[in-house]
């Protein structure tokens, strides 16, 4: 069970070192966006690490270009990016300024602000696809590319512990890495096991990292 108690994270969770830790840790937490007054949330249920030791990071071998610089930024900073053009998708920088690692949100489950989200993802129902993979959880909440480079210890948009949660979590592949060659079995995916708003995608593929 999720409790009520929900206190904005430190940026003492973001600094640790060990990106999987966070990106495992990040589960059942609360991600909040406040725009313009209007509070959406959704409790986190998987996402995936990156680190520039890897190929699938944009930063791997640490690559500093106008896109990347935001990865080398203080832990606790937004990486909001364009995927095919068409999608946002936001990454949480992690480790101490100057390493680039970050954890991209891949889903969440609606939790505040329902109908506005449904209104922002031109749906009629709160269903699996409202915020059921990175690109519609940006969407649904309301993120974009101006909230790159965001700090996450601000009022905009943050990230809120949500107690302890006793769902088992697994760990798989990233999805859509396969430029990454050998870098792309990594098992840096977490997810709820048994969270029906989890995204699809090699699934098949879990390792039981906590029951």
């Amino acid at each position: 069970m999720i409790d009520c108690n929900h206190q904005k994270l430190s940026v003492q969770f973001y600094q640790n070192p060990d990106v999987c830790e966070v990106a495992k840790c990040l589960l059942g937490k609360i991600l909040v966006s406040n725009l313009e007054g209007i509070r959406t949330s959704g409790v986190i249920v998987e996402t995936e690490a990156y680190s520039y030791t890897e190929k699938a990071c944009h930063a791997y071998m640490n690559r500093n270009t106008n896109r990347t610089k935001v990865l080398f930024s203080a832990a606790g900073t937004a990486y909001v990016y364009l995927c095919y053009g068409i999608h946002k998708l936001l990454n949480v920088v992690t480790n101490a300024e100057g390493i680039a690692e970050a954890v991209l949100i891949r889903a969440v489950q609606p939790l505040d602000g329902i109908q506005i989200m449904t209104e922002r993802r031109n749906q009629k129902k709160a269903d699996y696809n409202l915020t059921s993979g990175p690109g519609k959880v940006c969407q649904a909440l309301g993120i974009g590319m101006e909230h790159n480079t965001t700090s996450l210890l601000g009022n905009d948009l943050w990230i809120e512990s949500s107690g302890t949660s006793n769902e088992e979590i697994v760990a798989s592949p990233r999805i859509g890495v396969a430029y990454a060659k050998e870098d792309a079995l990594l098992p840096w995916r977490f997810s709820f096991a048994q969270n029906r708003w989890v995204s699809k995608g090699n699934n098949s593929y879990q390792n039981v990292v906590r029951s």
